[in-house]
């Protein structure tokens, strides 16, 4: 099962990019509460949004993003069946890639 929800529309040529990526996104400051150890970093490095293949948007992320990221984009084009793929990868080495297709 994906980590990552995709909701695509499109209007005017503007086509609008809803992601929801379930991840903990963890800072490496927070303390657990039950063993009082910090909780090891862990959070999402890179997302990258492709149209039929192409990068239309690779953004940076860190620490300061909090658990389970949504974010949105909007870039010009897109057609009905047109592809937009979303991956991420995290300071661990952890990835995933999901798709949808333009309706």
């Amino acid at each position: 099962m994906s980590s990552i929800r995709i909701r695509l529309s499109s209007q005017h040529d503007v086509t609008t990019v809803r992601i929801l990526i379930a991840h903990p996104m963890e800072t490496g400051r927070r303390q657990d509460e039950a063993s009082g150890r910090r909780v090891p970093a862990h959070f999402i490095n890179e997302v990258i949004i492709r149209h039929n293949g192409a990068e239309v948007v690779k953004c940076t992320l860190s620490t300061a993003v909090s658990r389970n990221p949504y974010l949105v984009f909007r870039f010009k084009g897109g057609k009905p069946g047109d592809r937009v793929s979303v991956s991420w990868i995290d300071n661990l080495g952890q990835s995933d890639v999901a798709e949808a297709y333009l309706a």
